[in-house]
């Protein structure tokens, strides 16, 4: 059996699910694609090739053996994108929460079963079907989870809209002893540099109290401004719209001090050792151009 264990984002992990490019189907047409910079992409005749992208996921995986972390994968679908592990399903405590995701992502979830199946049924949770999450938007941190969501009237018309007020009220009713802090994300399905997909695209706690942010991916500005408040000015690293376009924010932490970076965010990566941390760099440029990059495509499990 799993026993599961994800009280933050930074605690050293033991366990994850890391996500697979294997027989990822074909370019996708433009009106099949989940976000603006997929589309762009598409458009431009730079969409990602299946063979770069599982070897840039193997970069990552053997980072993983490295630190001697458990390393699951997704069973294989033919013709499914399966790289977004973290879109599918999330751990908060002791208990997996299945994403309620776009509807036809459904096989992605039958993908981690097998996995599902060692953990107890009892830690198995499914939100009402009115409850629309993905794992971008969910960060568990201490006391707190901090969850992105977007509330305008016309969230039914954006597909980059994934988590909505109820799945925040029905993840405040799971975990009553944790205060669940919401964040308004700006969305586009158009213009990926207006477009926060997920609250990981725009905002990330890392080890050592310190976080990483975009300003302008949040629609309310009191909001962004707890966050600089709650870590403090000087722990915080200010990304620009063009950083966040590049994904600066979705990097994924090994540990307190060790995280995976891309090795292009020449800027940050500098930062992130001047502040102490180990940097782990891997090539995820092409993954990126879907709009999701490290955290986006692992699933923690385990965390001491």
């Amino acid at each position: 059996m799993i026993q599961l264990n994800v009280k933050d984002e930074t605690s050293r992990l033991r366990a994850v699910i890391l996500g697979t490019a294997e027989c990822n189907g074909p370019v996708p047409k433009v009106e099949d694609c989940y976000d603006p910079k997929s589309i762009e992409h598409v458009l431009a005749g730079t969409y990602p090739k299946e063979i770069d992208m599982i070897s840039e996921l193997e970069e990552v995986a053997q980072v993983f053996k490295k630190y001697g972390v458990r390393v699951y994968r997704p069973e294989v679908i033919k013709n499914c994108n399966q790289i977004f592990s973290r879109d599918i399903a999330f751990v908060i405590e002791d208990k997996i929460i299945r994403a309620n995701i776009l509807p036809n992502r459904d096989e992605e979830v039958e993908a981690i079963q097998y996995i599902c199946d060692q953990i107890d049924i009892e830690k198995r949770i499914i939100l009402p079907e009115d409850c629309h999450v993905e794992g971008g938007d969910v960060m568990p941190w201490g006391d707190y989870i901090f969850i992105g969501t977007y509330s305008g009237d016309d969230y039914p018309e954006l597909i980059t809209a994934r988590t909505n007020m109820d799945a925040v009220i029905a993840i405040q009713e799971l975990f009553p002893e944790k205060t669940v802090k919401s964040f308004e994300l700006r969305k586009s399905n158009t213009n990926a540099k207006d477009n926060a997909l997920h609250l990981d695209c725009c905002f990330q706690p890392i080890g050592k109290g310190k976080a990483i942010i975009h300003k302008n991916g949040f629609l309310v500005e009191k909001e962004y401004q707890w966050l600089i408040d709650f870590f403090g000015k000087d722990n915080v690293f200010e990304i620009s719209k063009d950083e966040m376009y590049q994904m600066n924010s979705n990097v994924f932490s090994i540990s307190e001090d060790v995280i995976i970076s891309e090795k292009s965010f020449t800027r940050l990566n500098t930062w992130l050792r001047g502040e102490g941390f180990t940097v782990e760099e891997v090539g995820y440029a092409e993954i990126s151009k879907q709009e999701g990059l490290l955290r986006c495509t692992t699933m923690p499990l385990i965390r001491d």
